[in-house]
Order: C-alpha cells, then structure tokens, then sequence
C-alpha cells in the first residue's frame, strides 16, 4: 500500500514571501552594502533598511531607485534623498 502523499500534488512547505517592497529592499541594501564593505563598515541588514524607509511609500521608492542609478554617487544621492530634512517646505514635484 502507498503512502497517501505518493497521490497528492506537491506542496511548497514555504510560503512565497516576495513583494515589490521587498525587492527594492534588497536592491537598495545591495548597493549600498558593497560601497560599506569598501570603507570598513557593517552591512545593513534587511531590518534596518525597513526602518529607514518605513515612512517612504512603494512608489517613492521607485522614484528613489531611478534617481539614485542616474546619479554620479549611489550611496550619497540614497542618504541625501531619504534625510526629511532636505526636503522641508517643497511640495511634490518641486526640485
């Protein structure tokens, strides 16, 4: 007699946990981990990349990537863009 999972699709025992949200994070802390290693630094780690862009909505981040890949500095252009300080009394779409 078989087992009775002989007959049964096969089941992932993960769940699939990728989001887009996810993958910018893992973009994001790619890039700037290479740059960290470089000079001396810790990795950071997918928490930490989570808080630090935890106010910042998913299509933002897209905006971020793309303006950060056309800057001349990755890691420079990232920190000066999510630093709420450097963006006091613009509105949207303003420079």
């Amino acid at each position: 007699m078989e087992h009775i999972g002989a007959n049964l699709p096969e089941f992932k025992k993960e769940k699939n946990r990728k989001t887009e949200r996810g993958e910018l994070m893992v973009y994001f802390r790619t890039k700037l981990n290479a740059g960290r290693e470089k000079d001396g630094l810790k990795p950071l780690s997918m928490g930490r990349m989570g808080m630090l862009l935890q106010g910042i909505p998913t299509e933002d981040l897209y905006y971020l990537k793309s303006v950060c890949n056309q800057a001349k500095h990755f890691s420079k252009k990232f920190w000066w863009e999510i630093n709420p300080k450097n963006h006091e009394g613009k509105q949207f779409g303003q420079k």
